[in-house]
């Protein structure tokens, strides 16, 4: 009896720890400095992020140049960067995340930090090569 009790009041704190949806500062791995807001949602199973906000007055207007297809030319602001990711365990992976700066796509691994659940790992890789960078979570 006590340990289904348990249980059950562990399971939100459990279940919370492994929401990733909302609202994230990005971060610059290299500056350190905030550089735009990605909210990121699920739809039809799949996780994506769409970038909603970017910090840089200079840069929000800009177009995107370095992707192809139907994204092409089309504003970064507004774009989705994160597409297709599945949850396995702890981990949302088997999509893909989209450097608009670099025009580069690569696999894509999101996890919550395991000491501050405020902090979303974000990984992204090219075969055996990988970089992360720590965003912040936004409170609504």
């Amino acid at each position: 009896m006590y340990k289904i009790l348990l249980l059950l009041l562990l399971m939100p704190l459990t279940m919370n720890s492994q929401n990733i949806l909302g609202k994230w500062k990005t971060i610059d791995d290299k500056t350190g400095k905030a550089k735009s807001t990605v909210d990121i949602y699920e739809k039809n199973g799949e996780i994506f992020g769409k970038i909603i906000e970017i910090y840089d007055s200079s840069k929000r207007d800009l177009l995107c140049d370095t992707c192809e297809g139907n994204e092409y030319n089309k504003p970064v602001l507004g774009l989705v960067i994160i597409k297709n990711l599945t949850q396995d365990g702890e981990y949302f992976e088997n999509g893909t995340i989209f450097d608009p700066e670099s025009g580069k796509t690569y696999k894509c691994r999101l996890s919550i930090d395991e000491d501050n659940p405020n902090k979303l790992m974000v990984r992204g890789y090219i075969a055996f090569f990988y970089a992360t960078q720590y965003w912040e979570r936004i409170e609504s």
